[in-house]
């Protein structure tokens, strides 16, 4: 029995500094960047640089579109006003065929004179 627990002891010892080198080996090879590695690394950092300035530009065109915008909300905000404005005041006007208020009468029999001072004593003008 105790033949067996040394020769198992040393099996595990040979696997442990097998291990250990191992570990070693692979320690020193992380620390020393392959050429494959730093390649990577170097294209990555040009993609990000890349994708750095797209970014910039990007947002400086998103922040020329908002000026645009907010500009054109404002100019369609005064052309809704002037648009309420003229249709008040096209209200207020008197139709094309009214023409009251201008010395002209409206009944049939009269439609051929005009509406003047010189109607108050009786005399009639007649357009011809």
């Amino acid at each position: 029995m105790q033949l067996m627990k040394w020769s198992m002891s040393t099996e595990s010892c040979l696997t442990f500094e097998e291990i250990k080198a191992e570990n070693n080996g692979l320690k020193n090879s992380s620390t020393e960047p392959s050429t494959d590695q730093l390649g990577e690394s170097d294209s990555l950092q040009i993609e990000l640089s890349k994708l750095k300035i797209e970014n910039d530009l990007l947002r400086t065109k998103s922040c020329e579109l908002s000026s645009e915008n907010e500009r054109l909300n404002h100019v369609m905000s005064s052309w809704t006003k002037s648009s309420v404005s003229l249709r008040k005041l096209h209200e207020t006007q008197k139709p094309l065929d009214d023409k009251s208020g201008l010395g002209f009468s409206f009944d049939e029999r009269s439609s051929e004179k005009t509406c003047t001072q010189s109607d108050l004593d009786g005399t009639v003008y007649k357009l011809s």
